[in-house]
């Protein structure tokens, strides 16, 4: 083989080697090009997830503020609104929402004997409360029923505002309590409580974050469903022997 024909097939090596290498550099660039890609369009994503997240559950103007407990509020996180004598023997906590149906049941067969327990300053009621209707059905009514309860708290009025919104529930499909008109509007039925203040809080949302974390420690807990009613830490609304004759019992029987 001439030295000619040698050197022609080497320059072709070598001219097939750097067309590889241009092959490879062009395979990587190609590959960085849809890493890159694919990492933007998750980061995408995860920022849209993120925006739907911050704003669920929120509507008509609502907006997170600071987390405002109403007045005498105790507790973990000042979450529950306390009604009767702090020294009472026994002490009821119910999670409630002002939408649920069974809670207005459980208010309509027991709402005289815990009102006769705490009076005579033997129970101590804490109530708690959450929002779970708004997120099955939709709507606001929960949310906005909760904090104006809490703005009736800060008038010394909680417990009356409270049984008249249950006597006024709407159907559980109705988001009538969504509309602060109709939650200032009830309050005309509790004396002294309609008054600029607290239809500033209604319209304000002044509790609506502490209604929020209200509803979380819920959510976050053992409890399967408003509402959940605790005597002295012991789940009586799942005993279905309970009346109220025998709650009556039970209470005195711990005084």
């Amino acid at each position: 083989m001439s030295e000619k024909n040698r050197d022609g097939k080497r320059a072709a090596r070598q001219r097939l080697a750097m067309e590889r290498e241009k092959q490879k550099s062009a395979e990587k660039r190609r590959r960085a090009l849809i890493v890159g890609a694919s990492v933007v369009c998750v980061l995408g994503l995860a920022a849209v997830i993120g925006v739907i997240a911050a704003n669920a559950g929120k509507d008509d103007g609502d907006t997170a503020g600071p987390v405002v407990a109403p007045s005498g509020a105790q507790g973990e996180d000042s979450l529950a609104i306390p009604v009767g004598a702090a020294g009472a023997g026994s002490t009821l906590t119910i999670w409630e929402d002002f939408r649920c149906p069974a809670c207005k049941g459980f208010e309509q067969t027991y709402r005289s004997t815990i009102h006769e327990l705490t009076d005579a300053g033997q129970l101590k009621v804490e109530y708690r409360l959450a929002t779970i209707i708004d997120g099955g059905m939709g709507g606001s009514g929960s949310r906005k029923a909760a904090n104006a309860a809490a703005c009736a708290q800060d008038a010394g009025k909680f417990t009356p505002y409270h049984d008249v919104l249950y006597d006024n529930q709407p159907p559980e499909t109705d988001d009538a309590f969504g509309e602060n008109g109709r939650l200032i509007e009830l309050a005309g039925k509790v004396d002294g409580l309609d008054t600029p203040a607290f239809r500033r809080c209604v319209e304000d949302g002044t509790h609506g974050s502490w209604v929020d974390k209200s509803n979380e420690t819920f959510r976050t807990s053992d409890y399967t469903g408003t509402p959940t009613v605790l005597l002295d830490g012991r789940n009586i609304y799942q005993d279905r022997s309970m009346t109220p004759a025998k709650l009556k019992q039970m209470v005195r029987d711990a005084n």
